[in-house]
């Protein structure tokens, strides 16, 4: 019996203090920020959001420890039933789901409602190690980069066609993040990088023609005239059929890299063509909209315009906490949620701005150091694909409310209002937790 207390009294002392720290610090301050969001211009209160997050943290609070003191290890070969789970509700949500902000993306009864896409991220993360995991030794590295990128697809293009932009876009680097540490070859990462790149440029290319430039570019008309597109698309599946060729007879390096660019344009230009048959208007508009907010100021350039405002005004120490103009006139669209970090700026200033980032800054050097002392392979993956899930989150809202980033709909981890976003990021945590109390055991 003392063997036992003192194994399970090591384990204790390997719990990260320093990070479970940061996580309530910054779910503190977000529940603080809410309740700011909720005050009217007359210091009224006219939203009970707060209660309903502290109430998510708390609970959320319960979940993080939970799985912390679990091994980590023990899902690893149910993640696939999980897998199909998620796959199985993210096809209900889009049957049978209700639209909030445009997206039909939620379920449940009443007020009581869940975000299926924002769990599905932690699923993906642990199939998606499991598999680069256990493929390693096995399977050749296309054919790996192959499965892996079916993985990603099909959650993503189910969320994707919700429509929810910002969620879907959250897997993208997960999976490019974790196959790089998988040992995949860069070419192959490399190559869906382009892609993404490539697809969203051809996607927003006929709108910037319209509505940037205010006049028709003759070479445009391969994006907006689908007789054109369709002969571009014809040459490009030629050159790269013959580049193929040369390179399956003349065993060149040159024609691959023809292939292989070639591929890349052809690729992006079909989906080029599906990403704006499913994406809304306004979605794309928020993609061009970041690089010039005063093409619609009173439009889809508002949001940026209102947020650079709230952050200009806060100055090195702010306004003072509940002393904010653009949230509590309501100048700030979602500012609860999308623009919670415009309120604290506005409220505390760059110095608020800066805490925020050291505490995410914590957070990122605890799970790089998770990372690298873990030894077990599938802990070392998924923990990669939590951090970089954490870092693009953060990166994407930040750099979306200073107006460096289009507006995508992506929260704050552990700041914005909403259950579903809380409760994954404290999961999250606590995966990486249950990790770092096992790292030394493989």
């Amino acid at each position: 019996m003392g063997i036992g207390i003192n194994f399970k009294f090591k384990k204790f002392t390997h719990f990260d203090f320093t990070l479970c720290f940061s996580v309530l610090a910054l779910t503190t301050i977000g529940i603080l920020f809410i309740y700011s969001s909720g005050i009217n211009s007359s210091g009224v209160s006219v939203s009970f959001e707060y209660i309903k997050q502290i109430v998510w943290a708390a609970t959320g609070f319960i979940i993080l420890l939970f799985i912390s003191v679990n091994d980590y290890r023990r899902i690893a070969d149910r993640t696939f039933i999980l897998f199909i789970i998620m796959i199985a509700m993210l096809l209900y949500t889009r049957i049978f789901g209700r639209y909030v902000n445009g997206a039909k993306s939620w379920i449940g009864i009443g007020e009581l409602g869940i975000q299926p896409s924002e769990f599905a991220k932690i699923i993906y993360i642990l199939y998606l190690a499991h598999y680069l995991n256990n493929s390693e030794k096995n399977e050749k590295q296309f054919t790996r980069f192959v499965k892996a990128g079916i993985i990603m697809v099909i959650p993503m293009f189910l969320i994707l066609s919700q429509p929810d932009l910002g969620t879907s876009s959250v897997f993208f680097p997960i999976f490019l993040t974790m196959c790089f540490m998988a040992g995949i070859p860069t070419r192959y990462i490399l190559m869906v990088f382009m892609f993404g790149v490539c697809t969203i440029v051809f996607t927003i290319l006929p709108y910037w023609d319209d509505i940037v430039l205010g006049r028709s570019l003759p070479v445009m008309r391969v994006f907006t005239d689908f007789r054109i597109t369709l002969l571009a698309v014809i040459v490009l599946s030629f050159i790269l059929a013959l580049s193929m060729a040369g390179r399956f007879i003349f065993k060149s390096k040159y024609y691959y890299w023809i292939a292989y660019v070639t591929g890349i344009i052809l690729a992006s230009l079909i989906a080029s063509l599906a990403g704006g048959k499913v994406l809304k208007e306004y979605q794309i508009m928020r993609l061009i909209i970041f690089l010039n907010p005063y093409i619609d100021e009173r439009g889809a350039g508002w949001n940026i315009i209102q947020s650079l405002t709230a952050i200009g005004s806060g100055g090195l120490f702010g306004r003072g906490f509940l002393h904010g103009t653009q949230s509590h006139y309501r100048f700030l669209p979602q500012q609860s949620t999308d623009f919670i970090f415009s309120i604290l700026t506005e409220e505390w200033g760059f110095i608020g701005g800066i805490t925020v980032f050291f505490l995410y800054g914590i957070i990122f050097k605890r799970g790089i150091t998770i990372i690298k002392n873990t030894g077990n392979n599938f802990g070392a993956l998924t923990a990669c694909g939590i951090i970089t899930m954490f870092a693009f989150h953060f990166m994407v809202n930040v750099g979306m409310v200073m107006g460096i980033m289009p507006i995508t709909g992506i929260p704050l981890l552990f700041l914005s209002y909403g259950g579903s976003s809380l409760w994954t990021a404290m999961a999250a945590v606590g995966i990486l937790m249950s990790i770092n109390m096992r790292r030394l055991e493989g």
